[in-house]
């Protein structure tokens, strides 16, 4: 009987399922055709990683050239360490991230005044809303080497100044400090709600048979937080090599001495549009970074899929 219904359901015509959900479907039209128009048409535009781009034949009059812009890629000689300092960067920003976002979380959930967890919540969510361009000028004026506020400090204690904007090596803390200092209050939100609807009868029993605060975060909270944590994780690792322009851009600014330890797939492609205008090479190197992000996720995603397929994303 079963078989039957299942067999009725699949060969209901298009348009009578149109017709019935209609509602619904014009509900759904405007992000259906935002994700169409700003998402899968330009899409059309990997052709141009393949062309010798001229403005007079525009992206589709412009000559095929083959891989010429993935040659002169490999040939500059740094697609190889901005692809390492993408990759290693955002392995930093995610699993920190979670530990994190899961943690404070997890400390504003047992927080038992209700008006001092508000006001915790909104100072840990505010640094969301600065602009890395406001946040890149609070770091020069507090880090320049003879106008800097720390500085200024370090002198008054009879200490020598430190030049950070002349240190390569000081950068990647200095930037994992920013991006969680940014995100992490953004980012709980979503364990706080995971938190909220968990069963709260079984924190009640536990705390009835004797287990502590720890015990209940330890064997309770953690484990159930874990398919969120999962799923987050996933989501992040899909732009595992796309960087947060703004963070590395605004803050770095333009510094040749710091390339080596800061420069990402990012900034790279937005300084080879600007210096060399070539944009068949900035649109390879712009392909590049996709396939890179594809084959990440394809690959966690299956891994996650054989050891656990609830967690997976499809």
């Amino acid at each position: 009987m079963k078989k039957k219904t299942e067999t009725k359901r699949y060969k209901t015509p298009f348009l009578k399922t149109v017709k019935k959900h209609w509602m619904l479907l014009l509900m759904l039209s405007p992000a259906l055709i935002y994700v169409i128009l700003f998402n899968y048409i330009p899409m059309t535009g990997i052709v141009l990683a393949f062309k010798k781009y001229q403005y007079a034949g525009g992206i589709y009059g412009s000559p095929w050239n083959g891989l010429s812009n993935f040659k002169a890629l490999l040939i500059s000689g740094k697609l190889g360490q901005v692809t390492r300092n993408t990759l290693l960067y955002n392995i930093a920003f995610i699993f920190l991230g979670v530990v994190c976002e899961m943690g404070s979380a997890i400390l504003l959930n047992e927080l038992m005044n209700k008006y001092f967890k508000k006001i915790a919540q909104s100072f840990m969510f505010l640094p969301y809303f600065i602009s890395w361009v406001v946040a890149g000028a609070i770091m020069y004026n507090i880090f320049n080497y003879e106008r800097g506020v720390f500085n200024h400090i370090l002198t008054w204690l009879g200490m020598n100044p430190f030049d950070l904007y002349n240190t390569p090596g000081a950068w990647p803390p200095v930037l994992i400090f920013l991006k969680l200092w940014k995100g992490t209050g953004y980012g709980s939100v979503v364990y706080l709600a995971a938190i909220t609807g968990l069963d709260q009868e079984m924190f009640e029993a536990a705390a009835i048979d004797g287990a502590n605060a720890w015990q209940r975060i330890r064997y309770l909270t953690i484990p159930s937080l874990k398919p969120t944590m999962m799923i987050m994780v996933l989501l992040a690792i899909g732009n595992i090599f796309r960087g947060d322009f703004g963070l590395f851009y605004q803050t770095v600014k333009s510094s040749a001495l710091l390339q080596p330890m800061t420069d990402i797939i990012d900034t790279y492609v937005f300084r080879l549009l600007i210096d060399t205008g070539d944009i068949g090479v900035s649109a390879a190197a712009g392909l590049y970074q996709s396939i890179l992000c594809l084959i990440t996720i394809t690959l966690c995603n299956k891994l996650v899929k054989r050891v656990n397929p609830d967690y997976a994303l499809y």
